[in-house]
């Protein structure tokens, strides 16, 4: 049993659709009182957070979404405040090296796991940018220079893709990604709110093979933020 704290875009489709699984197993015992894995250490840590819990549910979908699986099990939202646990099974780096091994000679996920930090880096530019765009600019001299490690990177990638985009950041972020792919819409830029704007960035990219675009971790999780963003 395991909820991965990566971005989802990591898993191979077995492990997606078994993260899924096992997370509505997490929520239904700590919701419904079913006993099962209750005392296993991925359950215990996610009793305070099940509001974060419910948000990783929601990453998972989007994800799911962008791969052409059907969705047909929603989670009512557990709560108000995203909140997330204090501590990892697995530190985040460690969790690439576990898939790394896990998936040796099988399929990797949408964005293939990174080799190195450059990699690790290039995927997330996009969710940093709609977050810290200070981060954003200062980061990608330390990753190409070496100043900072892959362990530290990604525990730093990790801890920030949990904090919700402020709505102009996101909508900068979102602006860059139309970049890749304005010249092969039909449509007018002007006028499409950040909603219409991702889904049409999402559509392209994933219609027209737009590598870079398919490989980051943005391409999914922003989806998440905005969805959230407006039931609220």
């Amino acid at each position: 049993m395991r909820i991965w704290d990566i971005d989802p875009g990591f898993l191979n489709d077995k492990s997606l659709l078994g993260e899924h699984r096992e997370l509505h197993g997490i929520v239904s015992i700590h919701v419904n009182g079913k006993k099962g894995y209750a005392r296993h250490p991925e359950t215990i840590r996610w009793k305070f957070a099940l509001t974060g819990l419910w948000f990783r549910h929601e990453l998972l979908v989007r994800e799911m979404g962008l791969r052409g699986f059907n969705h047909h099990s929603p989670l009512d939202p557990l709560g108000q405040e995203i909140a997330w646990p204090d501590i990892f099974i697995d530190p985040p780096h460690a969790q690439f090296l576990l898939l790394e091994e896990k998936y040796r000679d099988k399929s990797q996920g949408r964005i293939p796991l990174p080799k190195n930090m450059l990699e690790l880096w290039a995927c997330h530019k996009y969710s940093v940018m709609a977050r810290d765009p200070e981060c954003y600019r200062s980061m990608g001299p330390r990753v190409a220079s070496g100043q900072i490690s892959f362990e530290d990177l990604s525990l730093k990638l990790a801890i920030l893709l949990r904090t919700r985009p402020r709505s102009g950041r996101l909508v900068n972020a979102l602006e860059h990604m139309w970049g890749y792919v304005s010249d092969k819409s039909h449509v007018h830029r002007i006028g499409l709110g950040p909603g219409l704007l991702f889904r049409e960035i999402q559509t392209l990219a994933i219609g027209q093979k737009v590598e870079y675009l398919c490989r980051s971790t943005a391409l999914g999780e922003l989806g998440a933020w905005l969805q959230e963003s407006q039931n609220n």
